[in-house]
């Protein structure tokens, strides 16, 4: 007897608005992630299929709307330099994290209970 596979809840994304025109959400939080993981800008860009630019334009909003440095570019070294985050940037992923978390706790039962409600996904 084969058993039942249970669904997966639906995911809950959370973006927090700082003001009318800045905000910091997952997109933003998984670029500085990968940041600190790749040492790098133009790598952590690929890693989501993005350009350096568009990276750098995101890295350049975030340190912006922030009033603080979250990243900080390395120069030189065989390689070319680099980017790290700063202590304010790997203190801005954990807060973003926790909230995240924190977030996701407080709704489980109401994900629960949509899950419940939408059913099986229709067949075409």
């Amino acid at each position: 007897m084969q058993k039942k596979r249970a669904r997966p809840l639906p995911s809950l994304s959370v973006r927090i608005d700082l003001d009318a025109k800045g905000r910091i959400g997952p997109g933003k939080i998984q670029l500085l992630e990968n940041i600190h993981a790749c040492g790098s800008i133009s790598a952590a860009g690929r890693a989501m299929d993005m350009s350096y630019k568009r990276a750098w334009d995101l890295v350049d909003e975030i340190n912006r709307i922030c009033r603080h440095a979250a990243v900080e570019r390395q120069t030189g070294g065989k390689n070319g330099g680099g980017a790290i985050l700063t202590p304010f940037g790997v203190s801005l992923v954990a807060r973003y994290r926790k909230i995240e978390r924190a977030a996701a706790n407080a709704v489980r039962k109401d994900l629960v209970a949509l899950r419940t409600d939408i059913g099986h996904p229709k067949k075409s």
